[in-house]
């Protein structure tokens, strides 16, 4: 997936996060972008919509 501007994107954290310390996710053009929530300006990955989805289904049926 090409690299998405980050800038304007709306980050979430799960709300069973307790401790601060998690992944954020933030929906792009095209799919969604992960990123470290204790290092907001650290390193992303984003992912295409159909492998996000692959994704959730398989912690769904873990």
């Amino acid at each position: 997936m090409r690299h998405a501007d980050l800038s304007g994107a709306a980050w979430r954290k799960s709300s069973f996060s307790t401790s601060g310390e998690c992944v954020e996710v933030a929906p792009v053009a095209g799919g969604v972008a992960t990123r470290d929530s204790k290092n907001p300006v650290g390193p992303t990955l984003s992912f295409p919509a159909g492998e996000w989805r692959k994704f959730l289904a398989g912690l769904k049926n873990s």
